[in-house]
């Protein structure tokens, strides 16, 4: 470890982390930070309605505090020094409002909420704070997500930095101008709903073909993971590997004329197309809310 990332390690567990929304998204991150332990499960608080249940999982299994370790929400919120908004889009503008008198001008805030803009965030709080609007993705959860991160002006070098450690440790991120941000939704953030829907067509193609529901699958997702991380591996663009596979009127040309004539790549782009424009329609009707 570098001097400089010493530091910047040692800067994140000092800090008291507050996550205002227990969801499968704050628990990803949470997870990450505690197995790369950057901080200590007694410095992480996360906060739900009324969850008890809930908050008594996330106490037994992490370690972090709740509601029900004897401090009240607005106690943990105002003695965070990074708080994370990660509530259903639907109950964000309502809980950032309520969250508006515990709230100080040191502290860092990061929103993991889809579709609600820094300049929404601020209108909410009602004064200027370091806020950072990101974007990561449910294979967070074990530790492959793809974030993409913008950055309002108020957030310090520092605040940088330890933001960038939080994402690192649930997988990648990359920093982006905030009008980036609906491009993000349609490529990582939606996009493994995609290789998904594409798993799912091979899986039915393979049951077609008279194999079992266990061998296509089994078959399936190894291929999937082969050609991920084939290309993660050897650094190669997927067009040349695709060509080292295709043999010149062999199978695989044949598979690709097929799907060409149906225009796979077209629907594919008019379906990112379509997410990113759908993203940008939702921050617009949450931002009428205002």
């Amino acid at each position: 470890m570098t001097h400089e990332n010493h530091h910047e390690t040692s800067a994140i567990s000092n800090q008291l982390i507050c996550f205002y929304g227990a969801g499968s998204m704050a628990e990803a991150i949470a997870r990450g930070l505690l197995n790369q332990e950057l901080i200590p499960g007694k410095q992480v608080s996360m906060l739900n309605r009324s969850n008890k249940e809930r908050q008594q999982q996330l106490h037994l299994h992490y370690g972090v505090q709740t509601a029900m370790q004897g401090k009240t929400n607005a106690q943990y919120l105002q003695e965070a020094n990074i708080i994370f908004l990660a509530m259903k889009p639907k109950d964000a503008v309502e809980a950032i409002r309520s969250l508006k008198p515990n709230l100080s001008s040191n502290q860092l805030i990061i929103s993991v909420i889809a579709g609600l803009s820094i300049s929404a965030i601020e209108k909410l709080i009602g004064n200027e704070m370091a806020i950072v609007r990101t974007m990561p993705n449910t294979s967070s959860t074990i530790g492959l997500g793809a974030t993409g991160i913008s950055y309002s002006s108020s957030v310090s070098e520092e605040q940088r930095f330890m933001t960038e450690m939080m994402f690192e440790s649930v997988g990648i991120h990359v920093v982006i101008e905030e009008q980036l941000q609906d491009a993000v939704t349609s490529v990582s953030g939606s996009g493994p709903a995609y290789f998904y829907y594409v798993m799912e067509s091979m899986i039915k193609g393979a049951q077609q073909a008279g194999l079992t529901a266990e061998q296509a699958k089994l078959l399936v997702v190894q291929t999937a993971l082969g050609a991920a991380s084939m290309v993660n591996t050897t650094g190669e663009d997927p067009a040349d590997l695709r060509r080292k596979v295709t043999s010149p009127n062999g199978t695989t040309q044949a598979a690709l004329e097929t799907m060409a004539e149906g225009n796979l790549e077209a629907t594919i782009i008019a379906g990112m197309n379509r997410c990113a424009q759908r993203a940008q329609e939702i921050g617009k009707g949450i931002e009428e809310d205002i």
